[in-house]
């Protein structure tokens, strides 16, 4: 996809590796392509985007566009570009962090025209009046269909999938397996993603408490996908667990939804507005028995029954067409706004 000739918007993406906020500009910006001049610009994006390189932006026609960063680095180059008058910007700032910002955030914030939360308690955090718009999943790229193979010869997936540390409450994961398993022998279980070096240490916790229960064969851990793989990723499953400790808004579990899997979650983020009763449950965070009791709940009940109410729940409510379309009309009243 080529970059459109009137560009109106602009939604940086500074961060080479993949995370939720990669993911959330790789999915919006097609979708909104279609109703506004909008670009991506920056590094770990895939081909097929509408784009233009950094160095090009103080280059562009001069004319004002909407700048839509999702995190500090992007902001300040934003700040930065408008300052020193190399581009004419209205500068919108989108986080979902339920924390408390410090003093170098707030700063950008104020200096906005527009700030966006994605859940009421993201909101309350916010440096200022902000517009809450929640986060959406493709429903038609995250759906049932064919599922991947993870090699475990046809028996039951129970997955948990993210970057592999504390925060994401794996270790909860890993100790709920350790002790349903054995009672289960139709399910194995499956981790998926990065490792990275400052959390090896804990990685390998997990793997030794995984040898001393014998199931070294029955919870796999498997190397992240990418992007275009990840909805036959969760086809694969039966019950999706999302034991996080912190989120600012959580999207795996909508993904799984979205996907036809029932999911037991952690209350964080936003995983209690899209996991109801008829699709998961939700449990406290970092609490292992609440977790496994739950997990135990969810294997005796009609999963896929579960799964098909999840999926009718999130296109009725998450598609990722609102998403694009809040933004997209916010966009329009700030270009209007002059």
């Amino acid at each position: 996809m080529t970059a459109p000739k009137d560009i109106a918007v602009i939604a940086p993406n500074l961060n080479r590796r993949l995370s939720g906020v990669t993911a959330t500009v790789i999915a919006l910006v097609p979708l909104q392509a279609r109703k506004i001049g909008i670009v991506t610009t920056g590094t770990g994006l895939p081909p097929g985007l509408p784009a233009v390189p950094l160095w090009q932006l103080p280059f562009l026609k001069r004319r004002l566009r909407v700048w839509h960063a999702r995190r500090n680095n992007e902001l300040l180059l934003g700040i930065f570009l408008r300052g020193l008058g190399l581009m004419r910007l209205r500068l919108v700032f989108t986080s979902s962090s339920p924390r408390k910002r410090g003093r170098l955030t707030n700063w950008m914030a104020r200096r906005c025209d527009a700030l966006v939360a994605t859940t009421p308690v993201n909101a309350e955090v916010m440096p200022g009046p902000c517009e809450i718009i929640p986060h959406g999943v493709d429903t038609t790229h995250f759906a049932p269909g064919t599922p991947h193979d993870y090699g475990t010869g046809g028996q039951k997936l129970i997955g948990c999938f993210g970057r592999v540390r504390p925060m994401k409450g794996t270790h909860h994961f890993v100790e709920a397996m350790c002790r349903l398993l054995p009672d289960h022998p139709e399910f194995s279980a499956v981790i998926m993603g990065r490792i990275t070096p400052d959390n090896a240490d804990y990685g390998e916790t997990l793997k030794s408490r995984i040898r001393d229960a014998g199931l070294e064969d029955r919870i796999l851990f498997k190397d992240e996908l990418p992007l275009p793989a990840m909805p036959a990723a969760y086809r694969a499953l039966s019950l999706y667990v999302a034991p996080s400790l912190l989120e600012g808004f959580g999207l795996t579990p909508l993904e799984a939804l979205s996907s036809g899997v029932p999911v037991v979650a952690t209350n964080v983020g936003a995983f209690a507005d899209f996991v109801s009763q008829d699709c998961g449950m939700i449990v406290p965070k970092d609490e292992t028995d609440a977790l496994t009791g739950a997990i135990s709940t969810m294997l005796a009940r009609d999963l896929p029954a579960m799964g098909r109410a999840g999926r009718t729940r999130v296109i009725a409510e998450f598609g990722l067409n609102r998403e694009a379309d809040a933004l997209v009309a916010l966009y329009r009243d700030l270009l209007n706004d002059t």
